[in-house]
């Protein structure tokens, strides 16, 4: 199969070429960098030709919530129309577990409508919603800092790989359109702040963490159950936490 990723360039879209083109299959990576455009349509008509299917795992420049809601928006509109022209017969996107549910969150709402779209649209399509990756676990922290403090929230956390989310987006897309929407999470699940605090103790940060349920997440303020997807519902993904944290270290 041919099958181009947008965002091909960035942490999970050069895994995907990875791991496709270690499957057999021509991967392509689609990205300004390479000469795509997804806001302008710039590139798109010539990287979709002979395409058999699209994997869009873009990510906005701006976390702005009316910039980053017109990134999805547009984005999303100009590939499914060059997807149809183009015949291509399956559009997978990669989202978040848990937007549903944090709609004070701008980032979040965007991929909603980002969802909504791809569910209205022309081309038959996948959805794969992952929870928050390992990787981005220092700057959650970040973003939650007052000074020497991290406000985190007490709730349940299930992060994963990004090796691991690149895996289930390639073993999605061969797989075909599924016309609906899977969850992928790590394998096990944990309390928000003691994660955070577990990885601040391994890389010797000397900030302190402290439970707060009233502390935000991106602007939301998180339920029990926000950040993880129904029980029983999700593929569990096979890199501990503990595992890749002393890799990291």
């Amino acid at each position: 199969m041919k099958i181009v990723v947008i965002g091909g360039t960035g942490l999970i879209g050069r895994k995907v070429v990875g791991k496709l083109n270690d499957r057999g299959h021509e991967a392509v990576p689609a990205a300004p960098s390479t000469g795509v455009n997804t806001l302008t349509g710039e590139g798109l008509a010539a990287v979709l030709d002979g395409a058999d299917a699209v994997v869009d795992v873009t990510n906005s420049p701006s976390f702005e919530p009316s910039a980053v809601l017109d990134f999805f928006t547009t984005s999303t509109r100009t590939l499914l129309a060059a997807e149809q022209t183009a015949g291509v017969a399956h559009h997978l996107a990669l989202s978040i577990v848990g937007i549903d549910d944090l709609p004070d969150n701008g980032y979040f709402r965007a991929k909603v409508a980002q969802e909504q779209l791809i569910k209205q649209g022309p081309v038959p399509y996948s959805i794969v919603r992952a929870t928050q990756f390992f990787e981005f676990v220092k700057g959650i922290a970040d973003t939650a800092t007052e000074g020497d403090t991290v406000r985190v929230p007490p709730v349940l956390f299930q992060p994963m790989a990004a090796d691991d989310v690149a895996e289930a987006v390639a073993g999605a897309v061969v797989e075909g359109p599924l016309k609906g929407t899977i969850e992928v999470a790590g394998p096990e699940v944990f309390r928000f702040d003691e994660l955070i605090a577990e990885a601040l103790r391994a890389w010797h940060d000397p900030r302190t963490v402290v439970s707060d349920p009233h502390a935000r997440y991106f602007g939301s303020e998180p339920a029990e159950r926000s950040l993880v997807p129904d029980e029983g519902r999700a593929r569990l993904a096979g890199t501990r936490f503990e595992d890749w944290l002393r890799r990291s270290s």
